[in-house]
């Protein structure tokens, strides 16, 4: 069952003056109502979330007020994750592995938790950090391999910071063949800078991001065979 235009626009109007509790009540009519966990996410919080960065950047929000809204929207997505976790992996499933945070930096996260969340349902290895530091991310990435690293902005960057920072990623991983996607407004609104800071590519959503994400796996395991 599909959630409408209309009532995603009425849900994103009610996290900056509803608490947690009311908004997870909103949720729980549409679940009753057969609404799929994954729609919940990607049709009601996620535009709920964009909307507030929205009023944020254009000064019609405070900080404040936008960060208690992201925090109970955060709230509502832990619940509803509790709830109905993921199925477990068969024992001898290959595990495709992926990392998702904010650059270091950003004070908003929704959106790596989103994409954690949704890639662990289709049986991904998944790795969420929230407040991550650069020293802390290179580190994990020169120790254990991932396959897939997904970096959400949610607030202009420079693209030389980007790169920079993309760049690094890929001296240190431990997987040679590793796949970096970038998120956010600035990409939206400019997808050339994808090629510019020299990410793989970007979702405008957490199911295009998971298509992509399929394919550029499949590819780096093809080049990884062909090489051996």
């Amino acid at each position: 069952m599909p959630i409408s235009s209309a009532e995603a626009r009425r849900f994103a109007q009610l996290p900056l003056n509803m608490e947690a509790d009311g908004l997870l009540a909103e949720v729980d009519d549409f679940l009753i109502k057969g609404v799929p966990i994954n729609t919940i996410y990607l049709d009601l919080l996620a535009p709920a979330a964009r909307r507030l960065g929205k009023l944020w950047e254009e000064d019609q929000c405070d900080f404040v007020d936008v960060t208690m809204g992201l925090w109970r929207l955060q709230e509502v997505l832990y619940e509803i994750s509790a709830r109905a976790p993921a199925p477990p992996k068969p024992l001898f499933a290959s595990s495709r592995r992926a990392l998702f945070l904010p650059m270091p930096g950003d004070q908003h996260f929704m959106g790596p938790q989103v994409l954690g969340d949704i890639f662990t349902r289709e049986g991904w290895d998944v790795l969420v950090m929230t407040k991550p530091q650069r020293k802390e991310v290179l580190n994990l990435l020169s120790r254990e391999s991932f396959d897939v690293v997904g970096l959400t902005l949610s607030r202009d960057c420079p693209s030389a910071a980007l790169r920079n920072i993309i760049r690094a990623m890929r001296s240190v991983s431990r997987n040679e063949h590793l796949s970096i996607l970038v998120g956010g407004r600035m990409i939206n609104q400019n997808p050339a800078i994808v090629a510019e800071v020299g990410a793989d590519g970007t979702g405008a959503d957490a199911r295009a991001a998971l298509k992509l994400a399929e394919r550029l796996v499949q590819s780096a395991e093809v080049r990884a065979q062909t090489l051996r």
